[in-house]
C-alpha cells in the first residue's frame, strides 16, 4: 500500500508524478514495485483470444 503523503497529490497535480519528481524516494520505489508486480501478473496470465475470431469450419464435400 502507498503511504498517505501530500507530495503524491501535489506532484501529480503539477504534472510530475513522484516517480519522476523523486525517483529515488521510498514512495517512488513502492510505485515501481506495484507496477512490476502488476506487469508480471499480466505477462503470465493466460490470454484467450478465441472469442475475438470467427469459427472456421472446413468441410470436405
Amino acid at each position: 500500500s502507498l503511504p498517505l503523503d501530500i507530495n503524491i497529490r501535489m506532484q501529480a497535480d503539477s504534472g510530475k508524478p513522484t516517480v519522476v519528481a523523486q525517483p529515488d524516494s521510498q514512495i517512488a520505489d513502492t510505485y515501481k514495485e506495484i507496477a512490476r508486480k502488476a506487469a508480471s501478473k499480466i505477462a503470465i496470465a493466460s490470454l484467450d483470444y478465441s472469442a475475438k475470431f470467427p469459427n472456421i469450419v472446413i468441410q470436405n464435400t
